[in-house]
């Protein structure tokens, strides 16, 4: 093989990589949370392989504190995905986008549980929400807004 061909090779394997890299990950949840459950079907739908760690609350409170989320920012799970936190019902689209983009930050939070977002499909309307960018300082702004369905 020459050199270009092993040079692109070895590219398309090290991009193969990286990718897989970031679309995997760790999630904490309560072993009774079924929207947790929805939440990580949502994101294996889109590409994305999680290990599931099941705590008590407390051990999930620690994976929180740990990963830089504050109670103002918490939900019902946390996640690590590439070098980013993920806290609560994040959009799988809206993570690619954080992948993709790269800022300099802690990672995503959906703050609650808000009906609608994945994870809370209801049969009823959905709630606009916003996905917050945590910042290294624990400032958060919005990073996408997701408006209200069906209403």
């Amino acid at each position: 093989m020459n050199r270009a061909k092993v040079g692109l090779f070895a590219l398309m394997f090290s991009s193969s990589v990286a990718h897989a890299l970031e679309t995997t990950g760790r999630v904490w949840k309560n072993p009774s949370c079924g929207c947790c459950k929805s939440w990580i079907s949502h994101m294996a739908s889109s590409g994305f392989a999680l290990d599931v760690t099941e705590v008590d609350q407390s051990a999930l409170n620690a994976v929180k504190r740990q990963s830089g989320i504050s109670d103002q920012h918490a939900s019902c799970h946390t996640a690590q995905i590439g070098n980013y936190t993920v806290e609560g019902h994040v959009p799988a689209s809206t993570v690619k986008r954080l992948l993709a983009e790269k800022p300099d930050a802690i990672g995503l939070a959906v703050p609650g549980m808000p009906a609608g977002s994945p994870g809370m499909e209801t049969s009823g309307a959905a709630d606009a929400y916003d996905v917050l960018l945590i910042k290294k300082d624990g400032t958060s702004e919005v990073f996408e807004h997701v408006p209200a369905a069906g209403q």
